[in-house]
């Protein structure tokens, strides 16, 4: 059984946080219930300087690299040159202040907030890089899943999970027709980074900078490339709990993010 299209996201693209930012919010923030487990996924073109030290308490953040390199330090020893390809996955949990500096050269980058359920909210920090040179990676006539985390088929991301996720990205020649198991219970979209095809049961036409999200239902995702296709499919069970979210921090209470605040002013991060 092939899964339905539930809906099909235009992004456009804004300025940033200085005049060498530019973002493209690809989910954002605020439909907790849509996206749930994510919160919200941006597409930044930046400069060094541009994400200084920050902290963030309770999700995780996944960052991937398109173009550029990015420079990832913490607070709690985690650190990372990522280059075109690569993807760091870092757990804030209970607290973590970090910096992503791009290269001299800039950076262009996607990063997904993931949200943790309650209990592990105040979980210790945790960084891992996953370098795309190192990716399992399944094959297919004329497609190329390299999956960070979960699984397609047989093959099996290495990405430490809090709780189930997939992360795959795709590239389809094309023609090229691919078929990705998930369970019935994981919210998906995909973020077509570029190239034109066909999605879903309905082979619903989509093109670069568009969302595709399929509906919650049993059996597979597909896609069909219309042209080179260049891709990247997110998928994970919801967690169904209230979200907190203001700034940099991600709970489940008001009182819980006042909390995070005071902790971060005292220096307990």
């Amino acid at each position: 059984m092939e899964r339905s299209i539930r809906r099909i996201a235009e992004t456009t693209t804004h300025p940033g946080m200085n005049p060498q930012h530019r973002v493209r919010m690809v989910l954002e923030p605020g439909n907790w219930a849509e996206y749930d487990p994510f919160l919200m996924l941006a597409e930044d073109w930046f400069v060094p300087g541009t994400f200084g030290d920050h902290p963030h308490r309770g999700f995780e953040t996944v960052t991937f690299v398109l173009e550029g390199e990015i420079e990832h330090r913490d607070n709690k020893g985690g650190h990372g040159v990522l280059n075109v390809g690569d993807a760091q996955w870092m757990t804030a949990g209970r607290g973590v202040v970090h910096s992503e500096e791009a290269g001299r050269d800039g950076a262009h980058s996607l990063q997904l907030w993931l949200n943790l359920p309650r209990t592990l909210k105040m979980s210790e920090p945790r960084y891992q890089d996953l370098r795309g040179a190192d990716m399992p990676v399944r094959t297919l006539d004329g497609a190329q899943l390299r999956v960070f985390s979960g699984s397609s088929a047989d093959v099996h991301g290495p990405a430490l999970n809090h709780v189930p996720v997939t992360m795959i990205e795709m590239h389809l020649e094309p023609g090229a027709t691919v078929r990705q198991e998930l369970p019935a219970t994981y919210n998906a979209f995909l973020y077509i980074i570029e190239g034109n095809g066909r999605f879903g049961k309905e082979r619903k036409p989509a093109k670069g900078a568009q969302v595709v999200w399929f509906n919650a239902e049993e059996g597979e995702v597909v896609v069909e490339g219309e042209t080179k296709i260049h891709a990247i499919l997110y998928a994970g069970a919801p967690l169904r709990e209230p979200v907190a979210s203001q700034g940099p921090f991600v709970m489940n209470t008001i009182g819980e993010l006042r909390q995070a605040f005071v902790d971060f002013q005292a220096g307990r991060f």
